[in-house]
């Protein structure tokens, strides 16, 4: 029986899956830690609908393949029913269950974990403990936050008064769909390439992309060693690798990709990027950082700011998790706060064509 502690202040799941066996193991990892509570276990979405109707959940843990509606069509139903509570894709780390995680995180899902199995159970438990702490911690909208003093923002206009060379983008929790909305006001005729590090599986790497390509309306490919920055091109870091750059005899760069863990202990890590970034093109690159847990980016910003780069940030209500651009902001960084559709507002107005 849950202790009163448990069931007054307790972050609250919901676990989604048509395997009996799933849900248990699922639930297992789960109930020994009294900061969480398993209010429900349920074998396909209607019922899930049906308990949201009548309970409350904080975070919905969602299998993709099941019995009548599967999770990715059910996923706006569920967002809508769940009242602000964050959905955590459960699913095979398979092709096909690579492509519907992607899918559902582009469609507002917060996260992504691969399907427990029995021998593996260990790490899927540390994995989803990390992911659910992280969003119980972005749900307290009550915590205080240290807020620097907000920067003048000057609408569609470069604020180092010259229109970046390159853009570098840096998200992991809730990225996905952040970049779906930075995206979609920004012309596909922009020439200006833009680098993205995104915190995702390695075997997830080739259908973002394709997702990229989708919400941007433009080429999108994941980078290569060696591979030549081409005005108009969106590259994706690959789940292995760090982004660098390189500069050509010609003028132009080129991608080196890097492998050593990074301070942060990410792989791929936005501080390497930026800080090659700031390197090659100083101030006239822009970083941005959005959504995603821990502080990865805070250094390479830091570097980016020393070379008189533009720095630009998710704001904290908008965010899944506003830990990556928390970080930067409350570090002094940020030449502005926004939302992600006013971010991309704000290329697509002064972007060149």
């Amino acid at each position: 029986m849950p202790s009163a502690t448990r069931q007054v202040g307790a972050t609250r799941v919901l676990i989604v899956d048509d395997s009996a066996v799933a849900r248990a193991l699922i639930a297992r990892q789960i109930e020994p830690h009294e900061r969480f509570r398993v209010v429900g276990a349920v074998s396909h979405v209607e019922a899930a609908l049906a308990f949201l109707s009548d309970h409350s959940a904080d975070i919905i843990l969602l299998d993709v393949a099941m019995p009548g509606m599967d999770g990715i069509t059910a996923l706006p139903r569920l967002i809508a029913a769940g009242g602000g509570a964050r959905i955590i894709i459960v699913s095979a780390s398979t092709p096909a269950g690579g492509a519907a995680a992607v899918q559902a995180l582009a469609q507002g899902a917060a996260d992504t974990l691969d399907k427990p199995r029995p021998q593996g159970l260990a790490g899927f438990g540390d994995a989803l403990l990390q992911k659910l702490d992280a969003l119980a911690r972005s749900g307290d909208r009550a915590a205080p936050v240290p807020r620097p003093r907000a920067p003048v923002v000057r609408e569609a206009v470069p604020f180092n008064g010259a229109w970046p060379d390159i853009i570098g983008i840096g998200a992991s929790t809730g990225g996905i769909h952040a970049l779906g909305e930075l995206f979609a006001p920004i012309p596909a005729t922009m020439t200006v390439p833009i680098v993205v590090t995104q915190h995702l599986p390695a075997t997830f790497i080739s259908f973002f992309a394709a997702q990229m390509t989708a919400m941007a309306r433009r080429p999108s490919v994941m980078a290569e060693d060696r591979m030549r920055v081409r005005a108009g091109q969106i590259i994706v870091a690959p789940g292995d690798a760090h982004v660098t750059f390189v500069r050509l005899t010609d003028g132009g760069a080129a991608i080196r990709l890097k492998y050593e863990r990074a301070r942060s202990g990410c792989l791929p890590s936005v501080d390497p990027m930026f800080a090659s970034m700031a390197e090659l093109w100083g101030e006239r690159a822009w970083g941005i950082v959005l959504t995603g847990m821990g502080r990865d980016g805070l250094e390479g910003a830091r570097m980016l700011k020393a070379a008189g780069a533009t720095i630009v940030a998710q704001d904290r209500d908008s965010a899944v998790v506003w830990g990556m651009p928390g970080a930067v902001v409350t570090d002094g960084l940020a030449d502005a706060v926004m939302t992600p559709e006013a971010i991309g507002a704000m290329i697509a107005a002064g972007a060149p064509r």
